[in-house]
């Protein structure tokens, strides 16, 4: 059967998601257009394709024991020099995405690993392209403000293409997200500063 390469990440929604992906691939990022906007759970990681069905039985096990809770996003923040990224903050959300990227990870399961880099949710804007174009791209998003309420995570395949596609959501058991947590309905959730 061969392997794929497979990810697991907690999708930006919309309007945010394609916002994040237009302006990333408006600095000049060629990996813009295949990459869905989202927090990384678990990085590129290549499997025999025959562990995809326990991949999947032990994702609804993590989602099964977790719970909603809101995400928030605002300012910009980088990895460089260690990393060529620039990135978008998880200012609320970051302690869950962290529990959640543990689970997912967890030694007895189908895909435990080690990671090249400590574990920091965020979401790219940026990525290995020109100094300036990271530079515009840490500045222009310094103000930039999302939130929503994180109800569960997906599990991606990238194809042959580079292009990432969504094989399976899996939601959260129990609770739901208390109403503090979300914006009204009429409220923008969305700042983006003039350019």
């Amino acid at each position: 059967m061969g392997t794929v390469t497979i990810g697991v990440s907690i999708a930006v929604p919309e309007p945010h998601g394609s916002l994040l992906q237009e302006r990333r691939a408006g600095f000049g990022d060629p990996a813009a257009c295949g990459i869905p906007t989202h927090v990384t759970l678990l990085p590129p990681t290549e499997v025999d394709a025959s562990a995809l069905p326990s991949v999947e039985t032990h994702l609804l096990e993590v989602a099964a024991a977790g719970r909603p809770f809101p995400m928030r996003l605002g300012g910009t923040g980088t990895f460089r020099p260690l990393s060529p990224v620039v990135y978008v903050r998880v200012v609320e959300g970051a302690e869950a995405c962290t529990w959640l990227q543990k689970q997912v990870r967890d030694a007895s399961g189908p895909v435990a690993r080690e990671l090249h880099f400590p574990y920091h949710p965020h979401v790219t804007v940026a990525h290995a392209i020109d100094d300036a174009a990271m530079d515009r791209a840490y500045e222009e998003l310094a103000g930039y403000e999302a939130q929503w309420p994180c109800t569960g995570f997906a599990l991606y395949e990238q194809g042959t293409d580079g292009v990432w596609r969504k094989l399976r959501e899996y939601a959260f058991g129990g609770a739901v997200v208390p109403p503090q947590a979300c914006a009204p309905a009429d409220q923008d959730t969305t700042t983006l500063p003039a350019r």
